[in-house]
């Protein structure tokens, strides 16, 4: 299941509705399957990366089921329970590494926040209510992702400022009538992070100059938009960019370019990159009619696939002031 996104926690929380608010975690999203004795873990994207995480196994294990599918988060922390980088916690999921090594140097923490399979019960269409419910007699509180349960816009803005002071990214506003909708993305869970972000697919690239000379640098960035099936262009960046990032996004995007328009390399739609950005403003310079403002690189998202970027309407959601207004 998937998040919009709001500026707010207000507005996530619309007319009061009873919601439940959690923290938002900047980890690698993981979906846990056990059978008896066997335990599987997979990423967002469905590759298996059982091996590389024992902790979420041996957490898994340890549950009194037989039978049991957990959607999770599994995240570095720093000795003082601070989240680690999203790179940090994705240089345990590398091909070559060594996991003892890794597990000793980087260990990792599993928190659950829903269930979807339990002891041969498919509870998908059960409301989140009902699910957290059986969630918290299954797993210990150090296990889950902490949350609180409100319709007050105040409470959960105070539970979003302590989110942000430990570390995170912000919260997740969540209906507590909604089913578990697998793949889809809507209202019923809807993300609200303080630095604002978009995840984007980038459409096209430019040669650099310069101290950039020899890479592609100035991205060219899209939002999912649903009712096409394609990407709206909202601009582009070079901003925020190390020389390991230039490096490595020159041999990606080359791979996938399509074709070229002078210095402009068209690439197929496939690397989701996290874009930080100040504000969203109308602009006539665009298909989709708004562009970032101050857009520049977080980093690569090897972990989502483009189906899953942000939408159009999403980015729509933060144009602010006088712009907001005539929406």
């Amino acid at each position: 299941m998937l998040a919009d996104s709001a500026p707010t926690v207000a507005e996530a929380l619309g007319a009061g509705t009873p919601a439940v608010v959690e923290w938002k975690l900047d980890g690698a999203r993981i979906q846990v399957h056990r059978q008896g004795d066997r335990v599987a873990v997979y990423t967002r994207s469905l590759n298996d990366v059982t091996d590389a995480v024992p902790e979420v196994v041996e957490v898994v294990s340890s549950l009194p089921a037989r039978e049991l599918i957990l959607d999770g988060e599994v995240i570095a922390l720093a000795a003082d329970g601070r989240p680690l980088s999203f790179q940090d916690t994705m240089r345990r999921f590398g091909r070559r590494i060594n996991v003892l090594k890794q597990r000793e140097e980087l260990p990792l923490t599993a928190f659950f926040f829903d269930i979807l399979l339990h002891d041969g019960e498919t509870v998908v269409d059960d409301p989140l209510s009902q699910r957290l419910e059986r969630l918290d007699g299954l797993i210990p509180g150090s296990a889950r992702v902490p949350r609180i349960f409100t319709s007050d816009a105040e409470e959960a803005s105070q539970f979003q400022k302590d989110a942000l002071a430990r570390g995170h990214e912000g919260v997740m506003v969540k209906l507590l009538s909604a089913p578990y909708a697998a793949g889809r993305r809507g209202s019923a869970w809807i993300k609200v992070k303080e630095a604002r972000t978009l995840d984007l697919v980038v459409l096209a690239v430019e040669w650099g100059s310069g101290r950039r000379q020899g890479w592609l640098s100035n991205i060219h960035l899209g939002a999912r938009d649903p009712a096409s099936g394609g990407f709206v262009m909202l601009g582009k960046t070079f901003k925020g960019m190390t020389d390991d990032m230039l490096e490595w996004q020159t041999k990606e995007l080359l791979a996938r370019e399509t074709h070229r328009d002078g210095h402009i390399v068209h690439v197929r739609p496939e690397l989701v990159v996290e874009v930080a950005f100040n504000e969203v403003q109308r602009s006539p310079h665009y298909p989709g009619g708004v562009a970032l403002r101050f857009a520049r690189v977080k980093g690569y998202r090897p972990d989502k696939k483009p189906s899953e970027a942000d939408t159009i309407d999403a980015v729509k959601a933060f144009l602010t002031g006088a712009d907001s207004e005539r929406r």
